[in-house]
């Protein structure tokens, strides 16, 4: 990693820990009353990870010991998939988790994967800090389910191409894109015209190199942490997406902590939640102009062709039949009108 990743990282965690509160990292020497493993998919030195575990240790060390929850980035306990099932069989006790992943419990987890809905960050937060994100985290109750009340920034996703550079809409026609497994992220690039197709992101980078696909569409930290600036010369700031991780546990695992540690863990990570965010955004605008200086070029198409495809080919009646028009009313309160 450039040392200007590593010095980005170690800024954040550093006001991670100022926002925390002066607090000693030393484990504590007695035994933990309860001790939790805490999974999630992010490289160990992204800087969600880093904030992850500043989580962990502030838990261990404001509740006395009591409670030692061990962090496992980098999906060393699974694939998000095979988290989510440990999660739901009380074998992992909590983990961070995609809203991609959770719609195939609840498609309306995956409300915020509406193509061009978000313009900006404060709609983000309006939505998914309020009514929105509330209606998503009971609807998860319903699956066994504990969802802390803010959820963790993955970042807005932008468009990379190896040999055709994005400038406007008209140049997505037929480019072979990468998406993740997920029905939504297929219907949205079939609306723009593309032709989309599933890969696991750790074969992507062979694929890429290899011509399998065109291009893939990503938050831009994930540019550097998977160094697909290898192997993408050109990035598209389309933001078509915006994707959140949700800090979730089973109901029965959770159950069995006492309510006062319930009560830290909820106030904890929802803390720690509000500075990973803000950090992410530091980061990547850090990230973007270390790409820029290894060679990627950057465009910035105009959004309104790519809605108004979105409108024209169904995308949005679609997915307001699949989330219902409750939830759809309080994603367009915190956007626009979406139709």
């Amino acid at each position: 990693m450039s040392h200007l990743t590593r010095r980005t990282i170690l800024k954040g965690a550093a006001a991670g820990l100022a926002a925390a509160g002066a607090f000693s990292l030393a484990t504590p020497s007695r035994a933990a009353e309860f001790s939790f493993k805490l999974g999630a998919d992010w490289p160990s030195d992204h800087p969600s990870s880093v904030q992850a575990r500043i989580a962990c240790d502030r838990v261990r060390t404001e509740s006395g010991g009591r409670l030692d929850i061990q962090f496992f980035p980098n999906n060393q306990l699974g694939g998000d998939t095979d988290m989510l099932s440990q999660v739901r069989q009380g074998a992992l006790e909590m983990m961070l988790i995609p809203t991609g992943v959770l719609s195939t419990l609840s498609p309306v987890a995956a409300i915020n994967n509406v193509g061009m809905a978000f313009d900006n960050y404060d709609q983000v937060w309006n939505a998914m800090d309020g009514a929105l994100g509330a209606m998503v985290r009971n609807e998860l109750t319903k699956f066994g389910l504990v969802t802390m009340d803010r959820i963790w920034d993955n970042g807005f996703r932008q468009l990379t191409t190896g040999s055709k550079q994005v400038n406007d809409f008209k140049d997505v026609q037929g480019l072979k894109i990468r998406v993740p497994v997920s029905p939504i992220f297929i219907s949205l690039w079939k609306a723009f015209g593309a032709s989309p197709a599933s890969a696991n992101i750790n074969e992507l980078y062979t694929a890429l190199q290899t011509k399998v696909f065109d291009g893939q569409e990503n938050a831009i930290p994930h540019l550097q942490f998977y160094r697909f600036y290898e192997v993408q010369k050109y990035c598209a700031l389309t933001s078509h997406m915006w994707e959140g991780f949700w800090m979730i546990s089973g109901r029965k695992v959770w159950g069995r902590l006492p309510a006062d540690l319930q009560d830290m863990v909820q106030h904890i990570f929802n803390e720690e939640a509000i500075t990973q965010r803000r950090l992410l955004a530091q980061f990547s605008s850090g990230i973007k102009e270390k790409l820029i200086s290894e060679g990627m070029i950057f465009s910035s198409p105009d959004r309104a062709p790519f809605q108004e495809a979105l409108t024209r080919g169904g995308f949005y009646a679609e997915w307001r039949k699949t989330f219902g028009d409750e939830a759809w009313s309080l994603l367009e309160s915190s956007t626009r009108k979406l139709v």
